[in-house]
């Protein structure tokens, strides 16, 4: 059982909520029935008295109908209010001798487990968490017992919160003996026989309404799981998703190489975001119309909240942002308390008032629009739950974030070097008695440990001042605790140690729920994106086989297993990857082969290969040939798959070849994948290119050569007018061909690499990067020569001479050649 302090205190409230909106429970398939004490007589003092709700008659019913186990109804009890009163004095005697709410938890939390160490499993948050949310549980269900309707509300938010857990009856009755023994061992005679049933009693109703509710509200989560997808356009995704397990056969490696010819697939199970459902409307009418009709949930949504009047409340697209992770994260009852807390967090950023009923109005306008066919009173009550137990849970949080912010913030700004000192020390040695195998994790040095025990101070408070960013932070974190290996089971024990710590560091006990909630959102977050991220290889379905090795994708963040591995040095774990991506399957429909997706996702891997891990590249070469076993005539088929080696998705030229060749490396070149895929590349692409250049080079050559040796020396004496025109037209061609092409090339090359900043240094000047290939030097130095040419041509110096006797404009003359003397000297 778990809870928060403040969930009597909004019971009345969400109660009146949905009465508000015209959802009567007795519409939504409790069984409601209301009990009432209306016989005083002394023989029915401890009996029960029960209304049904379809006749209103009241009927006896005796007091073992209530010491047991009820789990195949959920009903409105009213307890006898000497019952009640004898509950109540129990719980606050049993409190008044702890030392604190949380010593109170933890007596709790210990004697469950001592009395049923089976039930640890059930437990996944940090003791110190956990016991405080278990005490603040049963405190509210105490304190609401005298109200039928908000007992009720209670009941079924906390039951709400555990439909994800195995709560069995003798689950239930290990727990109920665990807390009436505690009891007794606590208070001793105070403990009287009636306090003693109304214990029993009132464990045995909310253990069967914790069963009641997991069982009989499956069909509510499967309507709201359904018209979820169909609101998002997602349904076939959800068929999808139900049949995977039915259709998944046996590998039949043997009969892709029976048959590679067969069609392969490589769509790795995807289902797109948004899948466009064809409608009966004219082509012409959807031309005509000035508005993108929403065709999912969240576009409908922001149309209905314009219409209806609250566009302005930025708070409800928070809420839209995690509404999809809170409607998919229904039955999970961790993630989706992690959920609402991060939501209360973002929520508490914003000013002004967050009226929650306002976004229930339109999420249900939205809803409607967008399950037109299916929807009805069932859809209608399965949502208004979702909704309302949701609400609770944001509501129990609403205005605390605020306040303890400040109170943490007040107590870390108070922490002096000794103290900070201290939480370092302690924090280590508690953990290590609370979970000493963890001492095999933290063999860094002291000043490291130091360091991440301060990060985790510091975590604890920008969760509260940014938590977006925090979030995306804590994503990343446990991302890398993937690749570390660490076992999750530690961070309940660090949390625990750290709340420990802080507890006997301050007497303000608001600061101390403030770092216990953040941390263990902290905790809960990484844990659950290491098992997240954690994925079996090896069970993954065909489909989805090669998606699980190169994306891992935890809220924003993601990583590439295959690239963790070679970047932490598990050559061999990479080699095996690389490997099983490489491999064949099949199945009676398709073909599974990993290559597409390899370099879809990685498009550098040749690269990242070649500088980080050479050694794996002759097994990423290999795993692209496929040898058929068959021989036919001494010979047998093999397929090459070059595809990416020649072409990225871009549709240009992969740079794998050259990539290759600056390893040097003789035997990866001399693979027959990189023979083939580069003669290719030579025969069909490069060489007629190639050659056409280097014959405009020639032709270049050529021209340069006859225009300054050859036409000088064709004959003794002056140069006739034809020669010069010659002489014109060759230089100008030199000059307009051949040097203003490589002017601009090296411009441009020279301004993208200082625009990049890919700079290098040489003396202290920066260089641009393209200048380390020695063609690009060497074309450097031709431009500057062909440059100073330019500056020193005898024709540009000549223009300022003319000869009337000249036919030509541009008279070179004798007179020119005297004046200048650029010719013969």
């Amino acid at each position: 059982m778990s809870g928060s302090d403040d969930e009597d205190d909004h019971a009345e409230e969400a109660l009146e909520e949905v009465d508000d909106d015209g959802n009567q429970r007795g519409s939504q398939n409790y069984d409601s029935t209301i009990i009432d004490d209306e016989d005083e007589d002394d023989e029915e003092e401890d009996a029960y008295n029960y209304m049904d709700a379809n006749d209103m008659n009241s009927q006896l019913a005796n007091t073992n109908a209530i010491t047991e186990v009820q789990d195949q109804s959920f009903d409105e009890v009213k307890f006898p209010a000497d019952t009640v009163e004898e509950v109540q004095a129990i719980w606050n005697a049993f409190l008044t001798t702890a030392s604190s709410r949380e010593a109170a938890g933890e007596a709790i939390y210990a004697s469950l487990f001592d009395a049923a160490p089976s039930l640890q499993v059930l437990f996944k948050t940090p003791r110190a968490v956990m016991a405080l949310r278990i005490m603040s549980g049963i405190n509210s269900i105490v304190n609401n017992m005298s109200n039928p309707s908000s007992l009720k509300i209670t009941v079924e938010t906390l039951g709400f919160q555990h439909l994800d857990l195995e709560v069995t009856v003798p689950r239930v009755i290990m727990f109920r003996d665990a807390i009436i023994d505690l009891f007794e061992m606590e208070l001793g005679d105070r403990l009287t026989s009636k306090a003693k049933i109304g214990w029993r009693s009132i464990l045995n109703y909310v253990g069967g309404a914790y069963i009641y509710v997991r069982v009989n509200y499956a069909e509510r989560l499967k309507i709201i799981a359904s018209s979820w997808a169909t609101a998002n356009n997602k349904i076939a995704e959800l068929v999808a998703g139900q049949q995977e397990g039915e259709e998944e056969g046996e590998e039949e490696e043997e009969e892709a190489q029976r048959n590679p010819d067969r069609k392969t697939t490589n769509d790795l199970g995807k289902i797109p975001d948004t899948i466009t459902i064809p409608g009966s409307e004219d082509r012409e009418t959807e031309k005509k119309s000035t508005m993108k009709v929403p065709t999912t949930f969240d576009e409908m949504f922001m149309f209905n909240s314009a219409v209806m009047g609250f566009g302005q409340n930025m708070w409800m697209e928070e809420i839209l942002e995690s509404f999809d992770t809170i409607v998919k994260n229904v039955s999970n009852s961790y993630r989706l308390q992690e959920e609402c807390d991060t939501l209360a967090l973002r929520i508490s950023k914003y000013k002004g008032t967050v009226n929650l009923a306002e976004f229930k109005a339109v999420m249900l306008a939205s809803l409607r629009s967008m399950v037109p066919k299916d929807w009805n009173s069932a859809h209608e009550v399965a949502w208004t739950w979702l909704w309302s137990n949701v609400e609770r849970m944001l509501k129990s949080l609403m205005g605390k974030p605020k306040v303890q912010e400040k109170a943490l913030e007040r107590f870390l700004m108070s922490m002096t070097e000794d103290n900070q000192n201290f939480f370092r020390r302690e924090l280590y040695k508690r953990f290590f008695i609370l979970a000493p195998a963890g001492q095999d994790f933290f063999k860094q040095s002291t000043t490291r440990l130091y360091w991440l025990a301060d990060r985790v101070v510091e975590m604890t408070i920008e969760m509260y001042r940014d938590p977006r960013k925090s979030v995306e932070q804590i994503s990343t974190v446990g991302l890398r605790h993937v690749g570390y290996g660490v076992p999750t089971e530690f961070f309940a024990p660090y949390v625990t140690g750290a709340v420990e710590v802080v507890r006997s560091m301050t007497s303000d006990e608001t600061a101390e729920d403030a770092f216990r909630w953040s941390l263990s959102l902290i905790a809960r977050m990484l844990v659950r994106t290491i098992n997240e991220g954690s994925t079996a290889v090896a069970c993954a379905p065909r489909g989805k086989r090669a998606l699980w090795m190169l994306n891992i994708t935890v809220g924003t963040q993601s990583i590439s297993p295959l690239y963790w591995a070679i970047e932490s040095g598990s050559l061999e774990t990479a080699n095996e990857m690389i490997i099983d991506l490489l491999t064949i399957r099949a199945d009676r429909d398709n073909y599974y082969y990993g290559c597409d997706d390899l370099f879809e996702r990685h498009r550098d891997v040749i690269f990242r290969l070649s500088s980080m891990a050479e050694v794996l590249l002759p097994t990423l070469l290999d795993g692209l040939i496929w040898r058929s076993r068959l021989t036919k005539h001494g010979q047998r088929r093999v397929n090459y798959y070059i595809q990416h080696l020649l072409m990225d998705a871009e549709g240009k030229f992969c740079q794998a070849l050259e990539w290759l060749v600056d390893k040097q490396d003789p035997v990866i070149v001399c693979h027959p994948v990189v023979v083939l895929f580069s003669d290719l590349l030579w025969t069909r692409a490069a060489l007629r290119t190639f050659l056409l250049g280097r014959c405009w080079f020639v032709f270049t050559l050529i021209v340069f050569f006859t225009s300054q040796a050859i036409m000088q020396e064709l004959h003794d004496g002056d140069i006739t007018d034809v020669e010069r025109i010659a002489t014109f037209g060759l230089r100008s061609f030199i000059y307009l061909g051949s040097f203003c092409p490589l002017l601009y090339y090296h411009i441009k090359m020279s301004f993208k690499d200082f625009k990049s900043g890919s700079l290098n240094r040489r003396l202290g000047i920066p260089v641009p990067q393209y200048f380390g290939d020695y063609k690009s030097k060497v074309s450097a130095l031709l431009v500057l020569a062909l440059a100073v040419m330019l500056i020193q041509e005898p024709i540009l110096w000549c223009l300022q001479y003319k000869d009337s006797s000249a036919s030509f404009d541009l008279s070179l003359a004798d007179f020119c050649f005297q004046q200048v003397n650029l010719y013969n000297h």
